[in-house]
């Protein structure tokens, strides 16, 4: 397929359904594009992996999506942007690669008062000290706290953000950053955003920073000064692609939650890993 066109898809991937609030923010922010969607669920969470595994995860699915044709692709999930991003931009250097933690970086960057931020984000994020790294480039005078939270991703895969579970867990993770009084705090992983009112309800005095907001109005310009924004849907009503490496009835179960707007427009299909490789074609 053609990805040199306005008319092909943008490509999106996470390592499960998180991923879907950051296609949701961009189809918020672009009405008119069709998405490819790719929920690495064999392989959720990838917070607890090797940065090595995570990276080659991340390179397959890139490949698999630009092979079908997509004209840009949207690192959705936290670790991979931080292990992966820099390899998949050489490898595909005359299209647009966008991962969420220097959005989300910038962001927290311009919002920040008291220059003290937290990053709430899974192990493997926390480890790579990709969201220190972004922060400090734009600031050096900034204090960071980065809390891993393993237990989030499990909750909202098994939708229980609003459990007595997840409040507790919360209020665990918040508490390193309430005590340097941070006054923004970057939620570092796709699924957090469903946490936000168990989050608000332990400490509501932070800004909480969506990285997907940012990244969706970054996208949107390197489309457009590349001619590739779609301004229309063409004749035919848009039809999006949606993948899982796991089980397509759970995750079609899901979509009410993290993509209402686009469920009823959405194909579901499974994918299986060929050793270090996937394929979308049909």
């Amino acid at each position: 397929m053609d990805s040199q066109r306005p008319g092909a898809a943008i490509g999106i991937f996470d390592s499960g359904i998180g991923g879907l609030t950051v296609a949701r923010r961009i189809l918020g922010c672009m009405p008119n594009e069709r998405i490819v969607y790719v929920a690495d669920q064999a392989h959720v969470p990838y917070g607890g992996r090797e940065l090595d595994e995570v990276r080659s995860f991340a390179c397959g699915i890139s490949a698999a999506l630009f092979r079908y044709g997509c004209k840009a692709v949207v690192m959705a999930c936290n670790i991979s942007s931080a292990v992966a991003l820099d390899d998949v931009r050489r490898a595909y250097p005359d299209s647009p690669v966008l991962g969420v933690i220097a959005p989300g970086a910038c962001r927290a960057a311009r919002t920040t008062k008291n220059g003290r931020i937290g990053v709430l984000a899974t192990a493997g994020t926390v480890r790579s000290g990709a969201y220190s790294r972004a922060l400090f480039s734009l600031n050096p005078e900034l204090t960071v706290v980065e809390v891993a939270c393993p237990k989030f991703v499990p909750l909202v895969e098994a939708g229980e953000e609003a459990s007595e579970l997840a409040q507790a867990s919360a209020a665990d993770y918040l508490e390193p950053i309430r005590e340097v009084q941070a006054d923004t705090v970057i939620l570092g992983c796709t699924h957090y955003p469903f946490l936000l009112s168990a989050l608000q309800g332990v400490w509501d005095a932070p800004i909480y920073i969506d990285p997907a907001e940012q990244a969706s109005r970054e996208l949107a310009e390197q489309l457009a000064s590349a001619s590739l924004l779609a301004l229309s849907p063409g004749n035919e009503s848009l039809s999006h692609l949606l993948a899982t490496t796991g089980d397509p009835s759970s995750f079609r179960a899901h979509l009410h939650r993290f993509l209402p707007d686009a469920a009823a427009s959405s194909t579901v299909i499974r994918l299986s890993w060929r050793h270090s490789s996937l394929s979308l074609m049909t």
